[in-house]
Order: structure tokens, then C-alpha cells, then sequence
């Protein structure tokens, strides 16, 4: 029974005038607050890192996937505002948290920010607000520590003095055919009414709502989805090391695999799993698992097998300069592409990050170009994209394409190195049977 305040609720989400907080404006969390505020929702984005909120209220963004044209409309319409001050959630009907969920290096989920998240707005968490969990996670996670920390904070009842449900974040950063408005949005909640609110509230702004029985369905579902890329993607890479131990070429076993119209779905390999989601989602149902006495397998084995793809580009690149009489120690070597997909800025697990680290281990001269990212920070080093591309080609001794971002002009890169790794196929064609080239 829905009582006289929790309708005002429900009225405020139909109407556009709850005012809605989004924790966490990154990757997931500025698309999504752009979306609802061109819906018509007042958004205020709230993050602590200071530099975040100066730039989006300096109308500058600092996603691609968001243009600053955008920003600076929605600020000009009273839409959309950051802040570092928590506090204003105690003014907010709604709460959206996009926060990270990155793996410790034991390989344990890191739940530090949701954690900081729920501690700011436990503070603030009052009768007639709905909060909703983005943030990818194991099953159980909102049920097992979200609900506490919110209820006992001001002895509210879930599903009756507020709603809590959890919705997985779909983005795929550089898409445009599918974006944060048309993807299809799972949403479990608590309980059925804090489901059915949720629903409610999202409606308003994504094209497709999918309402399910509760939130652990919904963190599974996420899982799911990405689990099961990582083991087909798993499953080729391994295809790509037999196909060349059987010196068969595995981007023609692909393609004519990939002419059945029914059974198969197609996944190509590379030098390894890149992005926030693939690489590290399917490791918290692993370590959920675990905690249940249960092997997840199929997991442990694909992560072993990605995981290792960046030794076996090492050692690609280490047969194609002993062909020619060099050693990796000395050499020269470019890398092409760091971010973790094709064309966008991203370098969240990018694979090149740990291939650039054991080339340089070997001993070799590393650079690298990547026209969407000008300058790269790991091991506590600092790597810039080199100046004068066709000056980097004529030097090195080794060209290693990890991504294949659409801006190069691989025949001129052909024509102009003198060793290529290609372990996206990116040559194509042109690199196949070319005494030049050595493919995944």
C-alpha cells in the first residue's frame, strides 16, 4: 500500500521535479546525468574530486562520449551542476551512484568507493528518496551492505520510508548506435515496491526499462553479460596460440566461421583484455564463489589465458626481431595504440599498459602513438606521445599494433616500417603473407 507521502515521490519522478543527485562523474556516471537532465530532471553531480566539478561547471567535458556543447546547454538551462558538497543530498528526491568498483592487486573486490559513497549519504539518506546502485558489483552487494548502512543510519524501513534498487551500468565508451538513453536498463530493487519506483523513475528519461524480481538478480545479470564475453573472448585468444602452433592463420578460421548464420557468434583476439568491465567483473563472481567453497572455472581459466596474452605479444615481438638478427634489448620499438578499444581515449586495463612494461623490462626503447591520448602515467612513469609520427616509423625497429584505431593509414604504416606485430589483424589483407608482418 502506497502511503500519501511516497505518492508525492512518485509524482515528483512523473512530473520532472525531483531533484536527483548522481555520485560520481565518470565514465558512467556524467553520461547518465546528462541523459536525465536533457529529460527534463535538475541534476546536480556530485564527486570529490575537485577538478571533475570545476570543469562541468565551467561547461568543459572531460568524456568523449559527452561534448562540452551539451554541458554548457544543460548549465544554461538550470539542468545540470556539480559539487564536492555532499550535503546537498539531504535536498535530493534521488540518488544515482556511479562510483568505481576497481580489483584490488590480491585479485579482492575493491568496494572502497561505493563504501565512501554510502558513508557520505547515510548522513543524508531521508523518508521519500530512492537510491540506485550503477556501480558493477558482486550479487548481494546492495542487500548486504548498502541496505544497512542507509537503514540503521535513521531507522528507515526499505520499500516503505525510502527505496533502494540496484541497475548495472551498460556503457560502451565510442558507441553510438547504443548509448546510455536506448540501452536496455535492468533494474532489481529490495523489494517490489522499491522495484517498481525505480522503474518509475527511470522511465522517465531511457527508451527501455527491465524490471526484475530483486537486486541480486540484477548485479547477476551484469555479471552475466560480461562473463560471458570475457570467456569467448578467452576461447579465441586460446584458438589464435593453437591456430599458430598448427601454423593455420586464425583471422581466416574466423571469418569462415563467422558465415554460419546460427550457433555462432563472432569474437576476435588481441593482446589482452582492456576496459573497466571485462577484465575485472567477472573476477568478483569468481571471488564470490570462492567465499561459497565454489570454483568458478570458466572464469579462472579465461582470466589465466587473457591475462597471458600480453607475454605471448612479447614473445611475437621477440621472434619477429631474431628473424632479422636483433635482439629486443636495444631495439627500438613503437607501439600503436593504447587506449583498451579503438577509438576513444579510454585507458582503463588497456593491454598496450602491460606490453609496453615488458618490452621495456627486456630492455627495449619504447615509444608510443595513440592520436586520442597525448600522454600516459604507469608504474610511476611518465610516457608521451611521440611528436613526429613519421619520423617514430622510420626509427623503429619493431611496430606493434594493439589498437586499431581508424585514424591510421595502415598502408602507409606498412610502407614506411620495417617489422609489424599486428595482433588486431588491423593490416588486414595487406599484411597477410607480407614478409613484414607477423600476426596474432
Amino acid at each position: 500500500m502506497i502511503n500519501k507521502s511516497q505518492q508525492q515521490l512518485i509524482e515528483k519522478l512523473e512530473n520532472y521535479t525531483a531533484k536527483i543527485a548522481v555520485l560520481g562523474l565518470g565514465y558512467v556516471g556524467l553520461p547518465f546525468a546528462t541523459v536525465f537532465a536533457e529529460a527534463g530532471y535538475e541534476i546536480t553531480g556530485i564527486d570529490p574530486v575537485q577538478e571533475k566539478v570545476d570543469l562541468i561547471n565551467k561547461g568543459e567535458s572531460y568524456i568523449q562520449d559527452v561534448p562540452s556543447e551539451m554541458i554548457n546547454k544543460l548549465l544554461s538551462k538550470g539542468k545540470l551542476k556539480a559539487t564536492s558538497d555532499f550535503s546537498i543530498l539531504q535536498e535530493m528526491d534521488a540518488v544515482s551512484i556511479c562510483v568505481p568498483t576497481p580489483l584490488r592487486k590480491t585479485g579482492d573486490p575493491d568496494l572502497s568507493f561505493i563504501l565512501n559513497a554510502i558513508d557520505e549519504l547515510a548522513k543524508y539518506v531521508h523518508p521519500n528518496m530512492i537510491v540506485v546502485l550503477e556501480s558493477t558489483t558482486y550479487p548481494g552487494t546492495t542487500r548486504e551492505i548498502l541496505l544497512p548502512k542507509l537503514c540503521d543510519e535513521k531507522n528507515l524501513i526499505v520499500g516503505k520510508d525510502f527505496f533502494l534498487a540496484f541497475s548495472p551500468e551498460r556503457v560502451d565508451p565510442g558507441r553510438e548506435d547504443w548509448t546510455t538513453y536506448n540501452t536496455p536498463k535492468v533494474v532489481g530493487g529490495i523489494t517490489e515496491e522499491c522495484t517498481r519506483v525505480a522503474n518509475i523513475w527511470y522511465s522517465k528519461a531511457l527508451e527501455t526499462v527491465v524490471p526484475v524480481t530483486s537486486s541480486e538478480v540484477a548485479e547477476m545479470a551484469k555479471l552475466l553479460e560480461n562473463t560471458f564475453r570475457m570467456i569467448n573472448i578467452g576461447l579465441v585468444n586460446e584458438m589464435a596460440i593453437m591456430c599458430d602452433r598448427l601454423n593455420v592463420d586464425v583471422w581466416e578460421v574466423i571469418e569462415a566461421a563467422a558465415t554460419k548464420p546460427f550457433g555462432y557468434m563472432k569474437f576476435t583476439p588481441g593482446p589482452g583484455l582492456g576496459g573497466h568491465c571485462i577484465p575485472i567483473d567477472p573476477l568478483y563472481l569468481s571471488w564470490k564463489l570462492r567465499a561459497l567453497n565454489y570454483s568458478a572455472r570458466f572464469i579462472e581459466l579465461a582470466s589465466e589465458i587473457n591475462t597471458g596474452m600480453p607475454q605471448y605479444v612479447l614473445r611475437k615481438v621477440q621472434d619477429a626481431l631474431n628473424e632479422h638478427l636483433k635482439p629486443v634489448k636495444g631495439s627500438n620499438i613503437l607501439v600503436l595504440g593504447v587506449a583498451y578499444k579503438p577509438d576513444i581515449d579510454d585507458l582503463r586495463e588497456s593491454p598496450a599498459l602491460d606490453v609496453i612494461g615488458l618490452l621495456e623490462q627486456k630492455g627495449a626503447h619504447v615509444s608510443y602513438h595513440d592520436p586520442y591520448v597525448p600522454r600516459i602515467f604507469f608504474e610511476g612513469m611518465q610516457l608521451d606521445c611521440v611528436p613526429d609520427f613519421d619520423e617514430a616509423l622510420f626509427q623503429a625497429d619493431c611496430v606493434v599494433i594493439i589498437t586499431n584505431h581508424k585514424a591510421y593509414d595502415y598502408a602507409t604504416i606498412l610502407e614506411k616500417s620495417k617489422i609489424i606485430v599486428d595482433t588486431r589483424n588491423a593490416l588486414g589483407n595487406l599484411g597477410k603473407n607480407n614478409s613484414k608482418v607477423v600476426r596474432l
